[in-house]
């Protein structure tokens, strides 16, 4: 038996840090929203307890070192399943980009074993479950737009923001979150307004949302990576309504309000920039798969 479930990317309206924690993680608060590019996951039942990963993506571990595996391992272990699992990834979302693609892997993972396990658990289960695994898994799980606090893992549901383009832009770097986790001063951090982000979309006013975009790593991650500041600058240049870097980056993001102006901005990155996507917002919760 198999199934195939969509992972879907996320990008950061804003993320907030308010310091470290005694736990060593540090106290964050994001708003998030997925957007309409995606991994696919296919499932197929092992018989023999095995887990399996593959991927055609030479950057993405084949082991206990995929957040994909270690979902369905703690699964299998938790609810003492005797069944395994081949988990194929077909990877669209860069590979540590700041678009939690590894983290949607997971969730993915757990949602679609969920079913083809027949463990009967909910999306708030899940969701707990997916907090050992890491940061953004539990908003994963949900999808849709939320307020995350804590480090990441406490959820609270948002509406959706209001309509617009997508287009991400990732240099040929990779970012590691921990380096620019490492090389932030948290009593020099321009913090966001999160609350007025979250009034923007209760309110549906893009105006307000595209003012309220606000990174807290951003500053971070442009002095370690200039490339990523050039990304950011063209992107204003070329006519995107709003810009600002995702997660730990290195992916910029522009936000567009017409249709007519996305192939400009889509076009103008693409004559120095590999990997550019134009996509929707989703913003809509993921069903219990």
């Amino acid at each position: 038996m198999k199934m195939m479930v969509k992972a879907p990317a996320k990008i950061n309206l804003s993320l907030d840090v308010l310091g470290k924690r005694p736990d060593g993680f540090h106290e964050v608060e994001m708003v998030m929203t997925t957007v309409d590019l995606a991994d696919r996951i296919e499932l197929e039942i092992v018989r023999d307890g095995s887990i399996f990963i593959l991927s055609h993506d030479r950057f993405v571990p084949g082991d206990h070192r995929n957040l994909a595996y270690k979902a369905a391992d703690l699964l299998q272990r938790r609810y003492k399943v005797k069944q395994g699992v081949s988990i194929t990834i077909q990877k669209q979302i860069p590979v540590a980009a700041g678009l939690a693609g590894g983290s949607s892997d997971a969730a993915a993972t757990l949602r679609g074993l969920n079913q083809l396990w027949s463990l009967n658990l909910t999306l708030d289960e899940l969701a707990e479950i997916g907090s050992e695994i890491g940061s953004d898994v539990s908003f994963c799980v949900y999808g849709g737009t939320a307020l995350a606090t804590g480090r990441g893992e406490i959820i609270q549901e948002l509406p959706c923001p209001p309509k617009c383009w997508v287009i991400l832009a990732k240099p040929s770097i990779g970012v590691s979150t921990a380096d620019v986790y490492r090389n932030l001063k948290t009593d020099r951090i321009e913090h966001p307004d999160t609350k007025a982000m979250v009034q923007a979309i209760y309110d549906q006013d893009f105006k307000a949302m595209c003012a309220n975009l606000g990174n807290a790593l951003e500053a971070v991650t442009l002095n370690m990576h200039p490339e990523v500041a050039h990304i950011k600058d063209q992107m204003e240049r070329f006519g995107a309504d709003a810009v600002l870097m995702s997660g730990s980056g290195p992916t910029v993001f522009g936000i567009v309000e017409y249709e007519s102006k996305v192939q400009r901005v889509y076009n103008g990155l693409r004559g120095f920039c590999d990997q550019v996507f134009a996509v929707r917002l989703l913003g809509e919760r993921n069903p219990l798969a």
